[in-house]
């Protein structure tokens, strides 16, 4: 099919959102001046999940993207429930028992989050009672763990991973006996997800990672040009700490066995991940619960196996990575991706891309040909493409949307083509998964005055 420019912006555009932190008094007193976000789908259903939220009893906003494997339940049941684990992690202890105060006595709760969230983005209903459940006990415990000692974001951030993953394989081994909320509750659990989030407060940025979705700040020069500093490792086969890790874990025996064909156990790309708990289970414990559960449990062959050479579960951990960057006026924007976008760009052109759209300005590079032979008539095509470009570049209004045209349409001089562009978004579902990975992408902005003033 080839599509109008105007068909390609509709299909580029449906889930774009856009948030701006509100200014009082005409000040803007936060160091984030809002975000842009957007998602492009491979997978039908789309296995990413994206969310954002403004701490409203802690100052700082809460930004992240999930992607999800084995279907998508496990990645919409974190976008969900990870924010509050955090912000409930984050709360000083007499907020804490004023809401328990509040639950206990059937009064309105404090709201905890401001949820920043496009109309696409899906809640679930029917499990928010479940939900909240496990949610109010992870608060109850930590309002009898009270050490008195203000909460280090770091660990708060740490802790609320670890303590959500514990609860989703929790649920799934309780179950549930209402057969709907059943089936949610395994089905989250045996997929999985990976998860990148930031916290900003003032200057401070922290970023919690756990697998292979991406966090990246993008710093202007002094001469303007445009640079990447990386936020976050990936957990996989080509990060050599994260291999070592795994290989600590568990006995010598095992040395070959663990990380095979650069996936572990030779099955899963990403070595940190919620849910997954074919990776963390026992065989008695993963049996007993697909034996116990519903049928359509039964006929998913996802549960049945049993990953080969599993000895000495669990492979897998969803503890998060946390990396803390204090916020320079250089610091201009922050990306988080999911590995759609990594795949098909590089971080530097990445900077560059988002940079030169949020400034409007164009550091013309000379026009690379890379060891191509390029008639005159070419190198003008090329010329009039790069004017028609600049006048064309503010046709998105949002910069994800601007950064998945380049990821998607990219030609091999670095400039949207957009007969290929047409081509990637009208191949149909099941050959899109070959081309290209789901995309999912947060841009924030920051506000250079306000961390100045810092």
């Amino acid at each position: 099919f080839y599509l109008t420019p105007a068909q390609v912006n509709s299909i580029l555009k449906a889930n774009e959102y856009s948030f701006k932190v509100p200014e009082f008094d005409g000040k803007n007193v936060s160091s984030v001046l809002g975000f842009d976000s957007n998602q492009l789908p491979a997978n039908a259903p789309i296995e990413d999940r994206r969310s954002a939220a403004t701490c409203l009893q802690t100052r700082g906003m809460l930004l992240g993207v999930f992607d999800g494997h084995a279907g998508c339940a496990c990645a919409q049941a974190v976008s969900e429930r990870l924010f509050y684990y955090i912000a409930v992690s984050l709360l000083p202890h007499e907020t804490l028992l004023e809401i328990e105060n509040a639950v206990e006595n059937g009064r309105a709760l404090l709201p905890i989050l401001q949820w920043h969230k496009h109309p696409n983005d899906y809640f679930s209903k029917e499990a928010s009672k479940l939900y909240f459940n496990s949610l109010r006990t992870y608060w109850q415990e930590l309002i009898d763990l009270n050490s008195g000692e203000t909460t280090d974001v770091r660990e708060a951030l740490i802790n609320a991973f670890k303590r959500l993953d514990n609860d989703i394989s929790l649920e799934a081994q309780v179950g549930d006996p209402n057969s709907f909320l059943n089936y949610l509750v395994l089905r989250v659990a045996f997929s999985g997800s990976t998860a990148c989030v930031a916290h900003v407060d003032g200057v401070d940025l922290h970023v919690a990672n756990t697998g292979d979705s991406r966090a990246m700040l993008g710093v202007q020069e002094e001469d303007g040009s445009w640079s990447a500093v990386n936020l976050s490792y990936d957990h996989n086969a080509q990060n050599e700490h994260e291999v070592e890790r795994v290989k600590m874990e568990h006995p010598r025996s095992e040395e070959k066995s663990l990380v095979k064909q650069d996936r572990l156990l030779g099955l899963l790309m990403p070595f940190r991940a919620f849910g997954d708990v074919k990776f963390k289970w026992s065989i008695d414990l993963q049996k007993r619960v697909v034996e116990s559960g519903p049928d359509q449990l039964n006929d998913n062959e996802y549960t049945k196996f049993i990953p080969p050479n599993y000895h000495t579960p669990p492979y897998l951990t969803a503890e998060p990575e946390v990396i803390h960057h204090k916020l320079r006026p250089q610091d201009k924007f922050l990306v988080l991706a999911t590995d759609g976008l990594w795949e098909t760009m590089h971080r530097q052109d990445v900077a560059r891309i988002v940079g030169e759209y949020l400034t409007g300005v164009h550091h013309q590079q000379p026009i690379a040909v890379g060891g191509y032979k390029v008639t005159l008539g070419q190198m003008h095509g090329l010329l009039t493409e790069r004017r028609a470009r600049i006048s064309s570049v503010f046709e998105d209004q949002n910069a994800a949307t601007h950064l998945i045209r380049h990821a998607v349409g990219n030609n091999e001089f670095g400039t949207v083509d957009h007969e290929r562009l047409s081509k990637m978004l009208s191949l149909p579902e099941e050959l899109a998964r070959m081309y290209r990975d789901d995309i999912t992408i947060i841009v924030v902005q920051f506000n250079s005055r306000v961390i100045g003033a810092y």
